[in-house]
């Protein structure tokens, strides 16, 4: 009664599924079949090439093999496949496929057809130990759910269950990590009743499953709470040293931990079940992420904090170390800050090798490196081969090169940006990656001549400076008639930084459209306070910040209402939503995308994995939801915009907006989504075409039945996506040209 879309949440009923058929009809009858275009063609050929750079580790030591996880036209599931360093340099390169996903059987589970790679997880047994096992992870048609098989490197077969082998067959939500060569630290559905969940229907009870036993057997070492994310217990090496920990993920950004230190013969010989030493509760502010290196420990703070035993106080997005040791007794006096942040810089990640610590910093988001060495149990900064930020719109990735980061102190180097084809390159730590090997630079996929990028500053309402880049022709005209493409997220603190994406250079840019991304308040562009400037009741900032964006946009008059367009996927489906349906957005845009969206801020917790964003948005159910309604966008729809009753009524009575027309808009997602269930955007365009009609005349919806959350499984289903999105956009925008 209250909700007449509500049957549209019956993921794979018959009624439901009906009409997402008759709806995909709809829209390619009024767009066109993506699939017979140039823009898909050349989409396709971009994902499919040869030519991309293989994002490859090592496995096994100092002489052992690089892995890599490939798809191509040939490929299309993929196959995991290894090669020699001498033989990656050479001219020719010799791969050789460990597991070849087309090949294995394919999975029998509701809509899904295809395998999704989801990683592998490797047997660490300390220093020197051949690593010579691992857990591969499969999820049938891309769904966060996935099973769990256990693989032999040495032998390149299946360790199959009579011989002892881990496995997991069925399909589920599942951590699963060796603790030890004969026991593997689980959690998952076990009895698939989901009593074994959180509320958010992730692990919130873990096993200890022994080698050459049934799972039924494994006993509970750890249990979370059910309202918490989830739970997890693990073990693991730190050159040279031993730890294990067991964390309650209680929110999004709220954790608590617990810890003990192990030896290695522990760990062998002494299973979870059975070790005597007890865990003991980490003395850390509950928003603080914890971490180890060797005997140290490593800790990011979210919100400002005076440690105990420290005169100093640390604020927000610090990265702060003591010896693991005097963490548990709650002796700070010796802390190191590794990292502080400044109003214009943030730090983003940190990649680890075996002496020392890169941290990825951003300078209003522009990259620079830099290098801590960690030596006789103490911390010293390293001077590196540029303090200087990388250009505008480019940016530069750090990994070590092997997978086991105690291993080596050689990395991956990745250099790329908006218009700049990746390149790859080895690099040292112990030189500050001042003198590196040039190994693969990718050639260029689209035609970026005339093409340029450049960062403007936005003004939001209460005066917060908002950067955003351009990509544009440097010769376009400044008269609000050049077709643009807003991009924008903006939450859970993840930062939209410069990459190469050639199918936006084919698909748009080579067009003569306009990109620009917005790094708006809630993403980590500025560290935690950026991300908590918008959170929860303050969300509607990140709304004020693309409204800025825009406005700044047509200011400037490279474009008008007319041809501008905003896009954004799952949290920024969210956005996208309310651009469409505020006030002063839905007359800022004249197209939208609208992509794996959140939209019923009602119903989501309640919703596949929406309990574990509360964090994020606050609970429905509580006195939240007075803020929360205002940036709902399926009830600014129904009930701000067209004025229909709502159940129980506001305190203020809404009476509809007589002015309101929905900007021309493209809503995707996929029925494989477990994450972000499909029903936000079904319940969202049937109130748009059924309820709004004529105030919403052109309102498209696609629905793809595999690819999980990233909407897609494999590249042909990439590239219908995304053609399909930059025909429509194209199309609505009045962009000129063959697609």
């Amino acid at each position: 009664q209250q909700d007449p879309h509500k049957w549209l949440e019956d993921v794979l009923g018959d009624e439901s599924m009906a009409w997402v058929k008759g709806k995909n009809a709809e829209c390619i009858a009024a767009i066109g079949d993506p699939t017979i275009t140039d823009t898909y063609k050349r989409i396709l050929t971009i994902l499919d090439s040869k030519d991309k750079i293989p994002n490859l580790f090592r496995i096994g030591g100092p002489s052992g093999m690089y892995y890599n996880f490939w798809q191509d036209d040939v490929h299309v599931e993929g196959i995991w496949r290894k090669i020699t360093l001498e033989s990656y340099k050479s001219a020719t390169p010799e791969w050789k496929t460990v597991i070849d996903v087309d090949a294995l059987e394919p999975p029998v589970c509701g809509t899904a057809k295809t395998w999704v790679w989801h990683g592998s997880t490797l047997l660490d047994e300390g220093p020197g130990a051949l690593c010579d096992r691992a857990i591969i992870a499969l999820s049938p048609g891309g769904s966060d759910a996935d099973t769990r098989r256990e693989f032999d490197l040495v032998k390149e077969c299946w360790v199959e269950p009579a011989d002892g082998g881990f496995a997991m067959p069925k399909a589920a939500k599942t951590q699963c990590a060796y603790r030890s060569r004969d026991e593997v630290l689980v959690g998952t559905d076990f009895d698939g009743d989901g009593k074994a969940l959180t509320d958010s229907g992730y692990p919130r009870v873990v096993k200890s499953w022994k080698r050459g036993t049934p799972i039924e057997s494994a006993v509970v070492v750890f249990e979370g709470e059910q309202t918490d994310v989830c739970a997890s217990q693990y073990a693991y090496h730190d050159r040279g040293f031993v730890h294990e920990f067991q964390l309650r993920s209680i929110t999004f950004f709220t954790s608590k931990y617990w810890y003990r230190k192990l030896t290695a013969e522990n760990l062998k010989t002494v299973s979870a079940d059975a070790e005597p030493a007890s865990f003991k509760e980490v003395p850390i502010q509950a928003d603080a992420q914890l971490g180890t290196f060797a005997d140290a420990a490593m800790l990011s703070l979210r919100s400002d904090w005076q440690p105990p035993g420290c005169d100093a106080t640390f604020k927000a997005g610090s990265l702060l170390s003591v010896p693991m040791e005097k963490a548990m007794q709650g002796d700070w006096g010796g802390v190191v800050a590794l990292f502080e942040p400044t109003p214009s810089k943030s730090l983003e990640e940190r990649t680890e090798t075996r002496d020392f610590l890169i941290l990825k910093t951003l300078q209003d988001v522009r990259t620079v490196l830099e290098f801590w060495k960690y030596e006789d149990g103490r911390w010293e900064k390293q001077s590196s081969g540029s303090s200087e930020a990388v250009a505008v719109g480019e940016d530069v990735n750090i990994q070590c090169l092997a997978r086991m980061a105690e291993e080596t102190n050689e990395v991956w180097i990745t250099r790329d940006g908006f218009l700049v084809p990746d390149s790859q390159e080895i690099g040292n730590a112990e030189n500050g990656c001042s003198v590196t090997e040039t190994l693969r630079s990718k050639p260029a996929m689209f035609d970026a001549s005339g093409l340029t990028v450049e960062q403007n500053f936005a003004t939001s309402l209460d005066g917060t400076k908002i950067p955003y880049f351009v990509m544009r022709r440097a010769g376009i005209e400044f008269n609000g008639s050049n077709p643009t493409l807003l991009d924008a997220y903006g939450g859970f603190e993840l930062s939209q930084l410069p990459y190469y994406s050639a199918a936006v250079g084919a698909g748009w840019l080579e067009k003569g459209g306009v990109k620009v991304v917005a790094n708006i308040r809630g993403g980590g562009e500025y560290g935690p306070k950026w991300h908590q400037a918008a959170l929860k009741e303050k969300r509607y900032k990140a709304y004020e910040d693309v409204e800025a964006v825009a406005a700044d946009l047509i200011e400037r008059k490279i474009c008008q209402p007319s041809t501008l367009a905003c896009i954004g996927g799952s949290n920024g489906g969210l956005l996208v939503g309310n651009m469409i349906t505020r006030p002063r957005a839905s007359t800022l845009f004249g197209a939208a995308v609208c992509q794996v969206p959140l939209l019923d801020m009602k119903a989501y917790s309640k919703l596949l994995a929406g309990a574990s964003w509360m964090g994020e948005y606050g609970d429905p159910d509580t006195d939240d939801w007075l803020f929360l309604r205002k940036h709902s966008a399926y009830h600014l729809l129904r009930h701000d915009c067209l004025g229909l009753p709502e159940v129980p009524p506001p305190a203020t009575p809404v009476e509809g907006r007589a002015e309101w027309t929905c900007p021309k808009v493209l809503f995707t997602t996929s029925t494989r989504d477990d994450r972000v269930h499909p029903g936000h955007a079904r319940k969202m365009v049937r109130a748009l075409q059924e309820e709004a009609k004529e105030r919403a005349p052109t309102v498209y919806y696609w629905e793809n039945v595999e690819g999980g959350h990233a909407g897609a499984a494999d590249n042909k289903q990439r590239a219908h996506m995304w053609a399909l999105t930059y025909i429509f956009v194209g199309k609505m925008l009045g962009l000129q040209g063959s697609w």
